[in-house]
Order: structure tokens, then sequence, then C-alpha cells
């Protein structure tokens, strides 16, 4: 047991680190299960974990995942690099698929910058 040093979960949030997310479950199509994940917040290397921790435990359940990133002002590389493992999770189960909605004209700059929107666009 080490003493005087916080763990990573006492950690103090920022009013920077900010992040939460709502699941909201529908069905397309009369037959597709679609989770829809409302992301608000910034998706820093303070809160990607967060993320990955709601987004994870669903793709193996198939059906689509929608990230709605209407509400997310900020993504640093720790953010980009959640989404990318995500997809790339969903893409290697085979029957889940990931898609990103909603993106504010920042998030969509930084897909382009990074040459991942056509990840995003299949």
């Amino acid at each position: 047991m080490a003493h005087g040093l916080p763990d990573k979960e006492s950690a103090v949030t920022t009013p920077e680190a900010v992040f939460h997310c709502e699941v909201q479950k529908s069905v397309e199509d009369g037959t597709v299960p679609v989770t829809t994940i409302v992301c608000h917040g910034r998706v820093t290397s303070e809160t990607s974990g967060q993320l990955k921790e709601v987004v994870k435990p669903l793709i193996p359940l198939g059906g689509r995942i929608a990230l709605d990133l209407t509400d997310v002002d900020y993504m640093d590389s720790s953010g980009l690099g959640a989404l990318v493992g995500l997809k790339v999770s969903a893409l290697r189960e085979g029957y889940c698929t990931l898609t990103l909605v909603n993106l504010s004209p920042r998030v969509k700059e930084l897909l382009r910058l990074s040459n991942l929107t056509q990840l995003f666009s299949s």
C-alpha cells in the first residue's frame, strides 16, 4: 500500500475534464438494435476512459452504436485514439457498426487533419 500518493480515481476533476454521456436504446427498421450514446463535454486523456467503459461492453452485443458528439466541444489525441480503438473493435467483432453522428465543425476538422474521415464514414 502506497502512502501519500493519490490513486488515479481520486484525482481532482477540473471543469475542463468534465465528460458525461447518456445511453439511449431504440430499434431501427423494426429489427436492428441501435444504441445511441449522447456525449457531453470534452473527450481528453482524463475522460476518454469513461467513453471506452460505456461503449466497449456494447460492441459484442451487435447492432448499431451511434456516438452522438453534438455536445462535445473539445477532443484531444487521447479522445481521438479512444474513438479509433472503439471503431477497430467494432470492425473486428464483425456484427456491430459504430458510427459518429452530429460532429461539431471542430471534431470534423480533427478527423480530416488526422486522415480518419474515411475510417468513420464506413
